[in-house]
C-alpha cells in the first residue's frame, strides 16, 4: 500500500514540463550547442568557393583536382552518413559526435596547411568522413533530448536553418577571410566551434546507445 503512495508523492515533487515530457533550459542550451557543428558543416560545403582562385596560384592543382578540393568534402559526407549514424548508435552518439568534432579539428588544420594539391584533397576527404560523424549525431541527439513532438519539430526545424544558414554563409565567410587573410584561413574557423564542443559537451548533451 506504501509503494504507490511513495510513487505519488516522488512524481509530484517533478517540474510539470518534465511530467510533460518537455525540454527545459539544459536541453535549449543543448540545442544552441549542437546548432554550431551543424553551422560549420553547411559552411565547409561552400567555404572554398571564393577562396579557390587564390589556392589555386599556390597549389596549382589540375582542373581535376582542384575539382576533387571542392568536392571531396560533400561527397565523403554522402558516403558516411549511414554507417557512422550506425556507428553511433552503438557507442554512443555523444561520443561519436566528440571524436568527430576532434577529428574535424585536426583534418581542418591539415587542409589550412597543406603544400600540394593532394595533400589538400586528403584532408578535405578526412574532413567529410568526420562531418559524418557529426550531421546523424547532432540530429539523433536533439531526438533524444526532445521528446514533446511540437519541441523536437522546432528543434529539427532549428537544425535544418542553421545548416542552410552555413551553406548560405559559406561564400561570403570565405570571401571576407581571402581579404584579410591566406586562404587556410577559411579552414580555421572550425576550431573554435570544436573547441566550444568538447568542453560543454559532457555538460549539455545526454549520452545514448541503442538497446
Amino acid at each position: 500500500m506504501t509503494a504507490p503512495c511513495d510513487s505519488l508523492s516522488l512524481s509530484d515533487h517533478l517540474p510539470a514540463a518534465r511530467r510533460e515530457g518537455r525540454a527545459g533550459a539544459r536541453e535549449w542550451t543543448g540545442l544552441a550547442l549542437l546548432a554550431l557543428p551543424t553551422l560549420l558543416l553547411g559552411l565547409d560545403l561552400t567555404l572554398l568557393h571564393l577562396a579557390l582562385p587564390a589556392l589555386a596560384l599556390d597549389l596549382r592543382p589540375t582542373s581535376a583536382q582542384a575539382l576533387w578540393i571542392v568536392d571531396a568534402y560533400g561527397f565523403m559526407i554522402a558516403g558516411f552518413l549511414v554507417t557512422m549514424g550506425t556507428l553511433g548508435d552503438r557507442i554512443g552518439r555523444r561520443k561519436l559526435l566528440m571524436v568527430g568534432a576532434a577529428a574535424f579539428g585536426v583534418a581542418s588544420v591539415i587542409a589550412a596547411c597543406s603544400t600540394s594539391a593532394n595533400q589538400l584533397i586528403a584532408a578535405r576527404a578526412v574532413l567529410g568522413v568526420a562531418g559524418a560523424t557529426l550531421m546523424p549525431s547532432t540530429l539523433a541527439l536533439i531526438s533524444n533530448m526532445f521528446l514533446h513532438p511540437h519541441q523536437r519539430a522546432l528543434a529539427i526545424g532549428l537544425w535544418a536553418t542553421m545548416f542552410a544558414l552555413g551553406m548560405a554563409a559559406g561564400p561570403v565567410v570565405g570571401g571576407l577571410l581571402l581579404a584579410h587573410h591566406g586562404w587556410g584561413a577559411a579552414f580555421l574557423v572550425a576550431l573554435p566551434v570544436v573547441g566550444l564542443l568538447l568542453v560543454a559537451a559532457p555538460f549539455l548533451l545526454p549520452e545514448y546507445r541503442a538497446p
